[in-house]
C-alpha cells in the first residue's frame, strides 16, 4: 500500500480542497488500499460538487458493482452515460454503455 501517495494527496488537498481531479485520484489510492467506504464518500463529493467530471462515475459504479449494489451502479452509469451525451464525449459514453449493457444483461 502506497501511503506516501495518499498522504501527498491530502497535503494537496489542503490547499485545494474542492479539486476534482485531486479528490478523484484520492479515491483511486482508497480504492486500490480497499477502502472503498472513503473512496465512494469521494467520488460522491466530485460529482456533487461537479457533475461533468466523468471519470467519476465510471469509478464509482465500478464500486457499487463490486460491493452488489447492482441497482446503484446502474443508476450511475446511466447518469454518466446522459452527461458524457450531453458534452459529446462519445468515448466516455461507450465505456459506461458498455458496463452498463454487461451488468444490466440487456
Amino acid at each position: 500500500m502506497d501511503m506516501e501517495r495518499i498522504e501527498k494527496l491530502l497535503s494537496f488537498l489542503k490547499d485545494s480542497p474542492d479539486d476534482s481531479f485531486l479528490l478523484h485520484a484520492l479515491a483511486l489510492e482508497y480504492i486500490k488500499e480497499g477502502n472503498d467506504q472513503e473512496a465512494r464518500r469521494l467520488l460522491e463529493k466530485v460529482l456533487e460538487r461537479d457533475p461533468s467530471y466523468l471519470g467519476s462515475y465510471y469509478q464509482l459504479a465500478k464500486l457499487l458493482e463490486r460491493n452488489g449494489e447492482i441497482a446503484g451502479a446502474l443508476l450511475w452509469y446511466q447518469r454518466g452515460m446522459d452527461v458524457a451525451n450531453t458534452v459529446g464525449n462519445r468515448n466516455t459514453y461507450q465505456e459506461l454503455y458498455t458496463a452498463w449493457e454487461e451488468l444490466s444483461g440487456e
